[in-house]
């Protein structure tokens, strides 16, 4: 597609293999962006960047090697000569168990991707985006981060560690034309998944207790977002937190999950 919202534009989109990553991917793609798909698996990231076609190039990537996140932003730079777009997405730690049962193995790892990754993402891209003088990074950060969901410690401080490092470099940023800006998704994301396969009443759970009644569809209900943010559209929008949740932010967690014997 030549014409689109992001028509000529150049995204980095991480975890772009499955769920949200490749809903946004996809979207991105529909909307005229040419799209790094970072993605640690390599079956399904080759799957999503041949589904986009010649607007998209694969690069393996582990968000939690500082060298391989450099070499993503760098490939993009190489192939189509800039990075106009980083949406960093990518997660694949964490285990459910309690605040007193977790490691520091677990806490380690979990920042690691979801935050010291996407840091690195941010300032690998951002000389590409000043020099240019626009820029858009969308951190995809968390619910479970803002209401402090039970059982998922690692992953709610990471993301709300994003969400910090969001507004600052909204701040830092914005005389260089480089907006920042986070979505909390409410969506059956690919780590949402997982999750619910071990434990299926969080799930059931999270639907009821959505105001619409379900949780949202990562390519239909959470990608346009992103596309919104990756716009012009959003040009004097910086620092925010989007909430893609069917309203599931408004009275916050209306469930508790049974943690007897999680470790």
């Amino acid at each position: 597609m030549t014409g689109g919202r992001l028509a000529g534009r150049v995204a980095v989109v991480t975890g772009a293999g499955d769920g949200i990553g490749r809903g946004v991917a996809r979207r991105f793609a529909a909307e005229g962006a040419r799209v790094v798909v970072a993605e640690l698996n390599e079956e399904t990231g080759e799957r999503v960047a041949a589904e986009i076609g010649e607007n998209a190039r694969f690069v393996q990537t582990d968000v939690t090697d500082k060298a391989q996140v450099h070499a993503m932003v760098a490939a993009a730079a190489e192939t189509w000569g800039t990075v106009d777009v980083l949406v960093n997405n990518a997660w694949g730690a964490g285990t459910v168990g309690r605040v007193e049962a977790k490691t520091d193995e677990q806490l380690t790892r979990g920042f690691a991707m979801g935050y010291y990754g996407p840091l690195w993402a941010m300032q690998a891209a951002f000389p590409h985006m000043k020099a240019q003088g626009w820029g858009r990074v969308i951190n995809m950060c968390s619910l479970n981060g803002v209401n402090a969901h039970m059982g998922t410690l690692e992953y709610n401080s990471a993301k709300e560690a994003l969400r910090t490092l969001t507004r600052t470099a909204a701040r830092e940023w914005a005389p260089s034309g480089v907006v920042v800006n986070a979505i909390c998704p409410g969506a059956k994301s690919a780590a949402f998944r997982r999750v619910a396969a071990e434990h299926p009443e969080i799930e059931a759970a999270a639907d009821r207790a959505n105001p619409m009644g379900r949780l949202g569809d990562p390519e239909t209900d959470i990608a346009p977002v992103a596309v919104f943010l990756a716009s012009e559209d959003a040009r004097y929008l910086t620092g925010n937190t989007l909430f893609a949740d069917g309203g599931s932010h408004i009275n916050g967690v209306a469930w508790t999950p049974d943690l007897d014997g999680e470790q």
